[in-house]
């Protein structure tokens, strides 16, 4: 395997992402302005001073503790010195980002009685225009001042919740009843903002409607998820606001009050067979006609935006209620779809739907990524995707066209196979593939950098009949297998769709990942572990341990000549890692720069 001169890729490296990366306006190359970086997504650092040479050499330079143990997903912003960083359950503070002391701190007061559907964490904050912006739990988008943390604006993205139907019918008549179920169908915002020109864009999540078992203890992960048939749940929505007044300038329903049962496909667009009953789906058509209100289709992704084509791209989640489809007939577009949008009106330009009518859980929930893909002597902008199925998909940006389908990440066993009164074994299920972790794109060396999951699940039909004056109930359980699980981090090369190299950890990976121009990526585990590799090997390089899991998205940025790796490392409850209250930061020793 070929390692490059590392002062000839820098150099490299450098030029394209000043010539041909859709970058921040006016963004320094030492901050990490946006969610991933740029406006492409890929979470690629040009800095060099961390390399593989020298990575072995990191040390603490500071540590913040927010006082907010809890599920921590955040990507911390910097600019100008100054961190930018969300914590669980939407505070926010500043932090100066050369020491960790605190500049300011604004804290959140939830809307009362409104549901959280998938807990206190959310992916990050946008900065711009001397503004910080937070979408929330509870379905507020909010902007603060930049230099105090003072409050701006407050709208509310969404009037009403959701109600969590369905939750008295299970706990009747279930042997689920003894355990605690609780609604997963409270609306609110998970994605980190992104800004361009003149717009806030964000997307709410908490509309595939579902129950879940609550895990027995913190540190166990999520009992299981049900998907309950009925009328419940509601449309998603990706939508652009006045970045200074907060007005909606538009919205795009992820479920479409016409055309929304899509061809029936039997087949994913790749050509694999979904095992669709049909004939029963037209059948019931005329039944469930309004099923488009109820349809689900969060939007968990900060988009990706391509300023020459005039695109935005994002992922949409599974169709409501989720597995279980006797409500849903049809392809329930345009949930579980990689979206292409016009930025400046959000009408459609194209959509793929990975997975037509999803009863598994298959959320295209891993943000979309841009970058060039060669082709026969050409070159074609393209947009690429980590999926919860296990492959990462490669599309034209202008047309949706798919130019590549990877090999497999992760082991892959009945996808695509109905649920049974029996329970049938499934990987991977619902927790993915990759989740909703980012992925990293090194264009130079045409490298996709991944973390993924293997986390078989038991896919079970529960039915109990009608009795008296109950109606009948059907429901679709997943729930983990008491089996072996673990991650798999991989690089795949995006000219041959193969793995390059894969690194198995003890247990699911699910945070997200950094990659930079020194050879050297980032990414943290459940554990506590928060380890860099050599991207063109994946030998391990470096590690450190944290108090709490790892289970956020790392960056890096410089100052005064000093190049810093950043990480929240708080946890995640679903999948029943530590948490904590920790930002980590690191530089190199001093004789080592």
């Amino acid at each position: 395997m070929k390692i490059f001169p590392l002062a000839a890729v820098a150099l490299a490296l450098i030029l394209q992402a000043c010539s041909q990366q859709p970058v921040m306006q006016n963004a320094s190359i030492k901050d990490w302005p946006s969610y991933g970086r740029d406006y492409s997504n890929n979470r690629f650092s040009p800095l060099t001073q961390i390399n593989r040479e020298s990575a072995g050499h990191l040390t603490s330079a500071w540590v913040y503790r927010s006082g907010v143990k809890a599920t921590f997903q955040a990507t911390p912003i910097v600019v100008d010195g100054v961190m930018y960083l969300s914590l669980p359950f939407n505070h926010v503070v500043a932090l100066d980002a050369k020491t960790g002391a605190q500049l300011w701190r604004y804290e959140h007061k939830r809307r009362e009685g409104w549901s959280m559907c998938c807990g206190p964490g959310n992916r990050g904050v946008a900065v711009s225009g001397g503004k910080v912006y937070i979408g929330t739990v509870d379905a507020r988008l909010i902007a603060l001042d930049a230099k105090t943390g003072q409050v701006i604006w407050d709208i509310d993205a969404v009037s009403e919740n959701v109600n969590t139907e369905g939750i008295d019918d299970l706990h009747a008549d279930d042997p689920l009843s003894r355990d605690k179920v609780t609604g997963g169908t409270g609306v609110g915002i998970a994605m980190a903002p992104v800004i361009y020109q003149g717009k806030v864009i964000v997307g709410i999540t908490g509309v595939g409607y579902g129950l879940h078992i609550d895990a027995p203890r913190e540190d166990a992960p999520l009992g299981a998820v049900i998907g309950v048939a009925g009328r419940y749940g509601r449309p998603g929505f990706l939508a652009a606001f006045d970045a200074e007044t907060g007005k909606r300038i538009w919205q795009f329903d992820t479920v479409p009050p016409q055309g929304w049962e899509g061809q029936f496909s039997a087949t994913t667009p790749d050509g694999i067979p979904l095992n669709r009953d049909i004939v029963r789906e037209k059948a019931a058509l005329a039944q469930y006609e309004d099923a488009w209100r109820y349809g689900g289709g969060s939007a968990w992704t900060t988009p990706a935006i391509d300023p020459k084509l005039g695109l935005l791209y994002f992922g949409t989640g599974n169709p409501s209620p989720q597995m279980d489809d006797v409500s849903r007939p049809g392809d329930n577009l345009y949930t579980v779809s990689l979206v292409a949008l016009d930025i400046a009106t959000g009408k459609l330009r194209w959509h793929y739907q990975q997975v037509p009518h999803d009863i598994w859980g298959y959320d295209v929930a891993s943000p979309p990524v841009l970058f060039d893909f060669k082709r026969d002597g050409k070159t074609i902008p393209a947009v690429g995707h980590a999926s919860k199925t296990g492959w990462f998909y490669v599309h034209d940006r202008a047309t949706g066209e798919l130019l590549l389908k990877s090999e497999a990440f992760v082991p892959q066993s009945n996808m695509f196979t109905h649920a049974t009164s029996q329970g049938t074994r499934i990987y991977p299920g619902v927790f993915g593939g990759v989740n909703w972790s980012p992925s990293a794109v090194d264009e130079a060396h045409h490298l996709a950098f991944v973390a993924a999951m293997h986390m078989p699940v038991r896919y079970t039909l529960r039915e109990t009949p009608a009795s008296g004056d109950k109606p009948a109930i059907r429901y679709t359980v997943s729930e983990p297998i008491d089996e072996p699980k673990w991650g798999l981090l991989s690089a795949i090369d995006l000219v041959t769709g193969k793995i390059q190299w894969q690194q198995k950890t003890p247990e699911p990976l699910v945070g997200g990942v950094l990659a930079t121009a020194g050879g050297v990526l980032f990414t943290g585990e459940g554990s506590g572990n928060f380890n860099a590799y050599d991207s063109a090997t994946g030998k391990l390089l470096w590690q450190a341990k944290a108090e709490a899991g790892v289970n956020a998205p790392p960056i890096t940025y410089e100052i005064d000549g000093d190049q810093y790796v950043a990480v929240a490392a708080g946890g995640n409850a679903i999948w029943g890692y530590k948490q904590g209250d920790y930002v980590l930061v690191f530089k190199l020793d001093k004789a080592e720069k």
